[in-house]
């Protein structure tokens, strides 16, 4: 059972443990992570036909050209909705913020009991994205990008964690986490080949390298 943490309420009473780690077990897979990405062979297959294109550069770059945290269902936006799929026993208000559940961050490992600790991670950043193709996007097709939530592009997981990831590529930035990388690389293929986003040498040769031991 990973590590709990806890910034604002201590230790947490085993009895309040075994039930998380109970939740968890019998919690239905869909309900507890972001959608199932490619495969690691279709990954490499895609990867296999890529060209590798000089990165962009971030100017005109502005997030709110990527409206996000659009309106789901009633009074819940993307984040909301995220923060419901990957928890555990989450418990939402009448504006539907999350009050209460505990969140494991596939990124380091750590597991949180407060919304307030969790990042929405974006995992194509959006930075990344306009340097890739979406600056000649619409802000419609970009708002489209920042709330995908039929892809593996948003994961809630450790605010810092996802701060210190930035707007970085795989090869600069993975996940401290090794059990986790080959599912990063095949959720970042997935979303830069859906949307088709533009890969520099650094960046595949990253991924090729992590999938082939996949």
């Amino acid at each position: 059972m990973p590590v709990v943490y806890a910034r604002r309420i201590g230790v947490l009473a085993s009895a309040a443990a075994l039930a998380a780690l109970t939740a968890l077990v019998n919690a239905p897979t869909a309900q507890a992570s972001p959608p199932a990405p490619i495969s690691a062979a279709a990954a490499r297959a895609y990867l296999a036909t890529v060209t590798p294109k000089t990165e962009g550069s971030t100017s005109g770059y502005s997030r709110d050209l990527f409206p996000h945290w659009s309106t789901v269902s009633g009074a819940c936006n993307t984040r909301e909705t995220v923060l419901k799929r990957d928890g555990v026993n989450v418990v939402q208000d009448s504006a539907c913020a999350a009050v209460s559940g505990s969140w494991f961050s596939e990124y380091d490992g750590a597991t949180w009991t407060a919304a307030s600790d969790v990042d929405i991670d974006h995992m194509v950043p959006l930075a990344e994205a306009w340097r890739s193709g979406a600056n000649s996007w619409t802000t419609a097709k970009r708002q489209q990008f920042a709330n995908d939530l039929t892809r593996p592009q948003l994961i809630a997981v450790t605010d810092n964690v996802n701060q210190a990831k930035g707007d970085l590529d795989p090869g600069k930035w993975l996940p401290s986490r090794t059990a986790y990388r080959c599912t990063y690389a095949r959720m970042w293929v997935n979303v830069k080949q859906y949307w088709a986003l533009s890969m520099d040498s650094g960046e595949k040769t990253a991924l090729v390298n992590i999938l082939n031991g996949c």
